[in-house]
């Protein structure tokens, strides 16, 4: 699944690959396979991208075009 949004959150962020590979403990290599759609980002990685980036998981996958996070859940 090609996720452009990852790559505009990432440019509009000033952050390169290596950051973010960083940030996700995996090889720039490996992220760079995340923005242009050659490997499937887990479940866990995307929420954590989200809240790196505090905005949605919908919104990085292109669901939305709302940058805004969704309200918290109270525990």
């Amino acid at each position: 699944m090609y996720l452009k949004k990852l790559k505009d959150l990432r440019e509009d962020n000033d952050l390169y690959q290596k950051d973010l590979a960083k940030l996700l403990n995996v090889s720039q290599q490996y992220y760079s396979e995340y923005e242009i759609g050659n490997r499937t980002i887990s479940i866990d990685l995307l929420l954590k991208l989200a809240d790196f980036y505090n905005t949605s998981t919908d919104y990085i996958l292109g669901r939305t075009n709302n940058k805004k996070p969704y309200p918290k859940r109270e525990k």
